[in-house]
């Protein structure tokens, strides 16, 4: 038997036609036949749960505001009780980070599972399938009528199912746009037709991507632009539970008569009936060997272990094991011995930390930020009274979505005496604002030698004693 590589490039040490057709494959239409059992049910409840999510979470409303809203216009990034503005990137990054790990950990310890039941590629290519069956019929039945003459019963399944496509990559796309824009007013102004130029626009590209990313390209998607599957081998190991072809069990195989006993035959379990390339949604056969185009969706395992039924031979030919647990034929309890890997435990430990200072960076944060801007127009001047004064501004940062009266003081240098703009040294900041304040210092002429001299802003509002403190300079002539 060829090697997956060699099939991979027949042509390879071939004329020049052959190594052209190598290079360049002709995309062949998959047509996945449906499979009901143990992984189906998971992958339905899934596509459920994360629709449920994507599609409810921006209609929830969080203190009469949008609970998850990503404000790029304000510059505001709301998650419910939690208001972050640009200085917050860390929280961004660490989330990235941390989602990154994760995924190196789950495919570890179980390959790819993210891509079979979660991706959003997976998901909506699985509703499109859903579409597709409703409109067109089961796998036979959509490949008779590709091959059918266009006819008003061709034109009018083929027509249903792209708008029944459309309706869905319309919807996904407006709830996108929603997590950047209220949704409840784009509602409003889809409903009138009134959508700017760039909130259509958006509509239109996420639309479109969404209708041709899961109705056309599918498996292209998976096989060619995802860069997971490519680097997806660097992570996995012989110990990585993932979909697998038991050869030993099953070859030799061939078609035989349920009555007959294979081992008397010569034959192994397999009886090549094709079926788990069949409901493979990217068309490989999996009982080449692990490929970097199976999603471990586990559709062929449903199929075959229904195949198994029917020939009265145990389930499991085609299962979630690992390499080594097939080679060495551990039992299910030996291979799980082997998950918890020094790899396993390096990925888990770094993640476990990384989420600790998640969680601590977001219980220490400030609810109320300062910056201390001097004036640089004028930095040192002498007023009325014989005194020496320094400009400044106040940026004042309420991270809260309650209004917060704060006042200021300033210390470093006896006599000193502050002022805002109004005079006072009090002021308010509206829920989640962000305001700039110019503030005044003065000092007597006769209180400081010439130079520049340290001294610290106090902004307390009223919930905390000790308040935030801000170093700056003040200068004397």
């Amino acid at each position: 038997m060829s090697s997956p590589r060699e099939r991979a490039c027949p042509a390879a040490g071939g004329d020049e036609e052959g190594s052209e057709q190598a290079l360049y494959e002709v995309r062949r239409k998959i047509y996945p036949r449906s499979v009901s059992g143990v992984f189906a049910h998971w992958r339905v409840a899934l596509v459920f749960l994360t629709q449920a999510v994507f599609y409810g979470l921006p209609w929830l409303t969080w203190n009469g505001r949008q609970a998850v809203l990503f404000d790029l216009g304000a510059r505001k990034f709301y998650l419910f009780g939690m208001v972050l503005w640009p200085q917050d990137i860390i929280y961004l990054t660490l989330l990235l980070i941390l989602s990154a790990l994760a995924l190196f950990l789950f495919t570890a310890v179980a390959g790819r599972l993210f891509c079979g039941y979660a991706c959003p590629q997976t998901v909506y290519t699985e509703i499109f399938m859903w579409i597709e069956r409703l409109t067109e019929g089961d796998r036979f039945a959509r490949i008779r009528l590709d091959a059918a003459p266009w006819s008003w019963r061709k034109l009018g399944r083929k027509g249903a199912k792209h708008a029944l496509w459309l309706a869905v990559a319309t919807w996904t796309g407006f709830t996108f746009i929603g997590y950047f824009s209220p949704i409840r007013e784009l509602a409003g102004l889809a409903w009138q037709g009134a959508l700017g130029p760039w909130q259509w626009f958006w509509l239109v590209f996420y639309s479109f991507a969404t209708w041709g990313n899961a109705g056309f390209m599918r498996e292209q998607v998976c096989k060619y632009m995802c860069p997971y599957a490519r680097f997806q081998s660097v992570m996995v190991d012989s110990d990585t539970y993932v979909v697998t072809y038991d050869s030993v069990r099953g070859d030799p195989r061939g078609s035989r008569s349920r009555r007959i006993d294979p081992r008397e035959a010569g034959l192994g379990d397999c009886v090549n009936c094709s079926i788990c390339v069949q409901v493979c949604p990217t068309g490989i056969d999996i009982r080449d060997g692990l490929q970097y185009e199976c999603i471990g969706c586990g559709a062929c395992i449903d199929a075959c272990d229904q195949v198994m039924d029917k020939m009265q031979y145990p389930r499991g030919l085609i299962r979630y094991a690992s390499e080594r647990a097939i080679e060495l034929r551990l039992d299910a309890r030996q291979a799980r011995r082997r998950v918890l890997r020094p790899r396993v435990l390096v990925y888990g430990a770094i993640w476990l930390a990384l989420a600790a200072v998640f969680v601590g960076l977001l219980a220490a944060r400030q609810p109320l930020r300062v910056d201390v801007i001097r004036d640089r127009s004028v930095l040192a001047r002498e007023v009325e009274g014989g005194m020496i004064e320094n400009v400044y501004q106040l940026q004042l940062m309420n991270a809260t979505e309650r209004a917060m009266r704060v006042r200021l003081e300033v210390q470093g240098l006896p006599q000193l005496r502050v002022q805002g703009a109004d005079g006072g040294t009090d002021i308010e900041l509206a829920p989640a604002s962000n305001r700039l304040w110019p503030v005044r210092v003065s000092l007597p002429v006769d209180e400081a030698r010439p130079g520049t001299h340290r001294i610290e802003f106090i902004v307390r509002d009223g919930r905390d004693a000790d308040g935030l403190r801000e170093t700056s300079s003040f200068i004397v002539p």
